[in-house]
């Protein structure tokens, strides 16, 4: 295994892990970051940083029409449906309840993938993902039981983060452009600072007066969060097979748990670990199935690939 490799990965898992504690730090009571405004000025400065990193490398920008409109539609879809809901859904709740919802991403993109295919899963696959749903089901078991409006608001606010940020990733994987991914990424936070900005405008939120705590996390955020970790993922999904990569997707939740724990003293309860569980054996599952798939696909021997007579 690549050594360069696993270490960018363990860059991804630490601090993308660490991001939803960095914004509960942002946008949380008294942080004096209103949600929108904050993704949004995140957003930008990450964005000039990437693109100055494209001029001074000498990136491709140019684009085709074609390819503007699938990445303006995929940086709506992740910087504001996906960042922005998540940023907005912390003002309330913890940081690793946030990252465990939306660590379940990747059983909603596998539905969304069945739907658009018209392709029925497979009965481990269903398995896979009716463990996840489970997860999903048991984390909000206090919030269902309670019936408190707020904490319900909050835990939609991330389920729609998480479709929405799979249907970006989708779009973005099902028509990629012919740029860099630093320069891609850098137009899309661009596109995503435009939204989020008009979001902000139409709930009408006040102007920010954030504390030295949330400028700290705020520069995190920027920084290792969306031009550390974003580097490290490229670079290691160069270096080592993409399954192994794509682990991120059940470790980061776990980090922020622990990250809340200890540094937020958010609680953990049973419902916690439980959920935990189920939604990350989902996730492992749905990646299995995925991969087993892929390997049947490419072990099938083609029409044009045998001899014809």
């Amino acid at each position: 295994m690549n050594l360069r490799g696993l270490l960018h990965l363990f860059v991804v898992y630490i601090v993308w892990g660490s991001t939803y504690l960095a914004i509960r730090v942002a946008v949380r009571e008294g942080a004096g970051f209103p949600p929108f405004m904050m993704a949004a000025t995140r957003v930008l400065a990450a964005s000039g940083i990437l693109l100055l990193w494209g001029v001074m490398t000498r990136g491709r920008f140019r684009l085709s029409r074609k390819e503007i409109s699938f990445l303006a539609i995929s940086a709506i879809l992740l910087w504001v449906g996906g960042n922005g809901m998540v940023a907005w859904a912390e003002r309330k709740v913890d940081s690793g309840y946030a990252a465990l919802l939306v660590g379940s991403m990747p059983i909603w993109v596998a539905i969304m993938e069945a739907i658009i295919d018209r392709q029925r899963p497979s009965l481990r696959l269903v398995g896979a993902l009716l463990v996840g749903l489970s997860g999903v089901a048991v984390l909000n078991g206090p919030v269902i039981a309670q019936r408190s409006i707020g904490d319900l608001f909050g835990a939609l606010a991330l389920i729609f983060a998480a479709l929405s940020w799979g249907l970006g990733s989708l779009v973005q994987r099902r028509r990629p452009v012919s740029i860099g991914p630093e320069i891609s990424s850098g137009y899309q936070q661009a596109i995503g600072c435009v939204g989020l900005l008009v979001v902000s405008l139409l709930v009408d939120e006040p102007g920010p007066s954030p504390t030295p705590q949330a400028w700290t996390a705020w520069g995190y955020l920027v920084l290792f969060g969306s031009v550390f970790a974003f580097t490290s993922f490229v670079k290691a999904l160069r270096l080592l097979p993409t399954n192994i990569v794509m682990t991120y997707a059940y470790v980061n939740p776990v980090i922020a748990v622990f990250l809340g724990r200890i540094i937020l003293h958010e609680p953990v309860t049973w419902w916690t670990i439980s959920g935990t569980t189920l939604v990350v054996l989902g996730v492992m599952g749905v990646f299995h199935e995925k991969r087993r798939e892929n390997a049947s696909k490419k072990a099938k021997p083609r029409i044009d690939d045998q001899d014809v007579e």
